[in-house]
């Protein structure tokens, strides 16, 4: 009887010694968020799906509203850095100076989105040059206000982050961005707007419009995605495809 209870014992240590080492996160990601204003439906929305998506990839996310943390030593804990909406200002020059080492030297992939390319002087801030290199070298100009769908066309068909996509696809009710001008020559396009399909039509356009793109020069797996104004993205099969596979391509997995 002794032996059997000594054996159910070990039988029950080695179950929960496995099941710890199972619930270790396969990486961290910080999640730098712009909280407040129009875009907080869609961070809202985004955080609740990105919660889920964690769980079922088996990694841990750190959500932080703003940069005073960021230093060298506090990236190096994370795989994955999230810029959900939070734009290219009002960061501290340790914060800066950090990210910057990050991106250029690989030591963490990075996904963007929508207003992280608000480049230009902005509530009193001066542009930083070099995220607008990171995006291609350019400059905030324009946005469709009344918010518009449109047909994103994707180029890059054989880029991770398009892995299950459709040639093409609508996205809804979002602000598209123009700049002063096309990055296309200092980025990998990966996807485009097709400005004729927007719904209602819109007047404000850039010609050839990249929507989603990867700057290969620097040594981190990064994606920029122009879009993320409104929270109905996160009923968006398509959008939630690309974010899935944005997250695991740029964090190596």
């Amino acid at each position: 009887m002794r032996y059997f209870k000594l054996i159910s014992i070990i039988i029950v240590f080695m179950t929960l010694s496995i099941g710890g080492f199972a619930k270790e996160p396969a990486f961290k990601a910080l999640v730098l968020t712009e909280r407040g204003g129009l875009h907080e439906g869609f961070v809202v929305a985004a955080l609740d799906w990105l919660q889920g998506f964690a769980a079922k990839n088996n990694f841990e996310i750190t959500v932080i509203n703003d940069t005073k943390a960021i230093n060298e030593t506090y990236l190096s804990n994370y795989k994955l850095f999230i810029q959900l909406n939070y734009p290219p200002y009002t960061w501290t020059d340790q914060a800066k100076s950090a990210f910057e080492k990050y991106i250029e030297q690989g030591r963490g992939g990075w996904v963007g989105f929508h207003h992280a390319t608000l480049l230009g002087e902005f509530d009193g801030y001066p542009m930083w040059d070099w995220f607008s290199g990171f995006m291609g070298g350019i400059r905030f100009k324009s946005y469709i206000a009344g918010l518009a769908s449109g047909k994103v066309v994707v180029e890059a068909k054989k880029h991770p982050v398009m892995k299950g996509l459709p040639a093409s696809f609508i996205i809804t009710d979002d602000e598209w961005y123009t700049f002063d001008k096309n990055p296309r020559t200092q980025v990998k396009v990966i996807a485009n707007v097709d400005e004729s399909s927007y719904q209602p039509a819109s007047s404000i356009k850039m010609g050839d419009h990249p929507v989603i793109w990867s700057n290969e020069k620097m040594k981190a797996r990064n994606v920029y995605f122009l879009i993320g104004h409104h929270a109905n993205l996160l009923k968006s099969n398509e959008f939630k495809t690309m974010f899935g596979n944005a997250i695991l391509w740029a964090s190596g997995k």
